[in-house]
């Protein structure tokens, strides 16, 4: 009879619903998941995937501005660079990340003719492209350890992009979405 009472008078019912809602049941156990949660969180946002927004309008229409897309720095342990992957390229700093297009491996030749792409003296066809503005430069030989990297809004003049050939420790990873 005793149980009854008490238990009508919420004495003896155990933990208060808010705790239980904060910190669940156990507390130590939910304690553990945060950390595990923060540890996984801070490998794969820290050191697999890097986020990333878009500031300016060179990758356009492909990636537009302000968008945000994640690079993933772990893909070039698997698989080499390619062609026709959009990559991270680190230029200027830590913090500063261009997004940019692969259209030439180690060893090619590349130029620009009239707004196409020759690599090797064959015709680059480059389906993600929209008008290009009819560039033209001289051909450039890739070295052992270059990739030729170009934004696909080719719509502005060569002079406006930030392109040509860069070694393969400036990338940083394949981008995701």
């Amino acid at each position: 009879m005793t149980d009854a009472t008490t238990e009508g008078r919420g004495e003896g019912r155990g933990t208060p619903w808010w705790q239980i809602i904060l910190i669940g049941r156990n507390p130590r156990m939910t304690l553990v998941r945060i950390g595990v949660t923060a540890l996984l969180a801070w490998f794969v946002f820290g050191e697999v995937l890097r986020p990333m927004r878009v500031a300016g309008p060179s990758m356009e229409p492909t990636y537009r501005l302000g968008q945000i897309n994640f690079l993933n720095r772990w893909s070039f342990k698997f698989h080499p660079p390619a062609r026709s992957d959009v990559v991270g390229v680190r230029l200027a700093g830590e913090s500063v990340v261009y997004l940019k297009r692969i259209i030439g491996l180690p060893g090619e030749r590349i130029r620009f003719v009239r707004g196409q792409v020759f690599v090797d003296d064959d015709l680059l066809v480059e389906p993600y492209l929209k008008n290009p503005a009819p560039w033209n430069e001289a051909e450039l030989q890739l070295g052992p350890d270059e990739y030729f990297l170009v934004g696909d809004n080719r719509t502005m003049s060569a002079r406006d992009h930030t392109h040509g050939a860069f070694r393969r420790s400036k990338l940083i990873g394949r981008v995701l979405l």
